[in-house]
């Protein structure tokens, strides 16, 4: 039986616009497992952000609870969050957020610069990381003089440097054409095989499909899930 890192029990969260109060999330169940790949479909205000930002610990519930690696997450202060944010999760979003005066290395290398890694581990670590994503001949590049793509691929390995458990990626193929989402995508799908456990917001029914389990969010309700592998 699989390790579960990640419950979700009776997560709700909601705002107060003026004198109404406004669920954002309605009492939301998930339990994730090391090495799964499930995919969180949903459309524009379908709640889907707000999930992923508690999933990151970006956020908190404003009732339920979260469990994520044997840790209550809606228990912890600032500081904590902070500490498990930078250590279980690596974040991969929509629009790269590289920094746009760093080469591939520094943007890389930058996680472990926080995190007190020497700087020869932290040098060698980032030179494995873009050779695995595929771009060893790019390192000293800023962004840019690199493609869509490549940036990305910088992205994913920025997240993956620091070995986090989960790797969270929101809408990760949205500022790509076509091709090149699929590419990333196929890069997601190895980095999956090689074990890492990802969930993937998107609302594109075919970049869900690519992962192994889908989960419906519609108007801050999980509606159904189901599995493509």
């Amino acid at each position: 039986m699989r390790e579960q890192i990640l419950q979700m029990n009776q997560i709700t969260k909601t705002y107060q616009m003026g004198e109404e109060e406004q669920v954002v999330l309605n009492n939301i169940i998930l339990t994730v497992n090391r090495g799964d790949f499930v995919a969180i479909l949903g459309p524009s205000g379908s709640g889907k952000s707000t999930l992923m930002n508690i999933v990151g610990c970006l956020d908190s519930p404003t009732s339920g609870n979260y469990i994520l690696s044997n840790q209550k997450v809606d228990e912890l202060d600032e500081a904590e969050l902070a500490d498990i944010r930078n250590r279980e999760v690596g974040f991969v979003f929509q629009q790269f957020q590289l920094l746009p005066r760093f080469s591939a290395m520094q943007n890389v290398e930058l996680p472990l610069v926080y995190a007190g890694v020497s700087e020869k581990e932290r040098k060698q670590r980032v030179r494995d990381m873009l050779i695995r994503v595929g771009l060893e001949d790019k390192m000293n590049n800023r962004p840019n003089q690199l493609s869509g793509g490549q940036q990305q691929r910088v992205a994913i390995a920025r997240a993956m440097v620091t070995e986090p458990t989960i790797l969270l990626a929101d809408e990760p193929t949205g500022a790509l054409d076509q091709k090149t989402g699929i590419q990333i995508m196929e890069l997601f799908h190895e980095i999956h095989q090689e074990g890492k456990t990802i969930i993937m917001i998107t609302h594109d029914i075919e970049i869900a499909k690519h992962a192994s389990r889908i989960v419906k969010i519609l108007d801050g309700k999980l509606r159904e899930e189901y599995a493509y592998v």
